[in-house]
């Protein structure tokens, strides 16, 4: 608790006072007046948001599939053993995967031009929102996968059973009884991933070298003072903004949570 409560603290501490320890909400202004921290805020928001839907979309259709099949089989081993790996594979690690595989002469880019397919003949850019995008997108799917197999396993072959006794067709029984069950667990694992992408702080600065805007990038420069000196204050109100969002997102996953619960006891 003492790990997190003061730097939580300090940051807090710091965002609401001047250097002389008056309090203030200059700091604040400062970030809502700001056209970079607002673009960075905008770009946050539309990255999670885009990721999410993305991941959670592919992450769900790849667990049913693979649930679909033997129960306990290599199939299922394989899948959930990559996920595991693949949902933390990100940071410098993942960016340089990228770039030597997306990149203007990477492997997959010169490949595509040997069969006459440019990637970069649209404006296409591994250092642009679309190409972070597709790079968060790589850890999301995996992520959802681990996060939702246990709210699929949990739906029991008796209520299917039970539907088609009385007459339920499959589509009848995914869209009144699977769906509905499955829903609060989506939604939760949904602003997981949000939270996850809008956090995401290392691949986003080692693919891009900071040239997109997102809030991440942006309290590090206010904190090193790489763009304007002395904007450290500024930077910890962007991190306490970051922190109310995410704080949002976490309230409404465990609300969905709680609901999801009472389903799946």
């Amino acid at each position: 608790m003492i790990f997190l409560g003061l730097p939580l603290y300090s940051v807090i501490h710091g965002a609401f006072t001047t250097d002389g320890g008056v309090l203030t909400f200059q700091n604040f202004s400062t970030t809502f007046s700001s056209a970079a921290d607002m673009s960075a805020f905008k770009n946050s928001l539309l990255i999670g948001l885009w990721t999410a839907l993305l991941g959670a979309g592919l992450g769900t259709w790849l667990a049913a599939a693979v649930l679909a099949g033997n129960p306990g089989g290599l199939v299922q081993r394989v899948v959930s053993s990559a996920s595991g790996v693949l949902a933390y594979f990100a940071g410098v690690p993942l960016a340089f995967a990228w770039i030597a595989t997306l990149g203007s002469t990477g492997v997959a880019t010169v490949l595509l031009q040997h069969i006459g397919i440019n990637l970069y003949s649209g404006g296409f850019t591994i250092a642009s929102l679309t190409g972070l995008a597709l790079a968060y997108t790589y850890f999301q799917i995996p992520l959802m996968v681990i996060l939702i197999t246990p709210a699929l396993e949990g739906l029991r072959p008796q209520w299917e059973e039970a539907a088609q006794s009385l007459g339920a067709s499959k589509l009848s029984y995914m869209r009144h009884v699977a769906i509905p069950v499955l829903t609060p667990a989506f939604v939760g694992a949904t602003l997981i991933l949000f939270g996850n992408a809008f956090s995401a702080y290392a691949t986003a600065l080692a693919l891009t070298g900071g040239t997109i805007a997102i809030v991440p990038t942006q309290i590090n420069e206010a904190l090193n003072g790489n763009v304007i000196a002395n904007q450290d204050r500024v930077g910890l109100a962007l991190g306490v903004e970051m922190i109310v969002v995410v704080a949002f997102v976490m309230i409404g996953y465990w609300m969905v949570q709680s609901r999801a619960r009472r389903w799946l006891q």
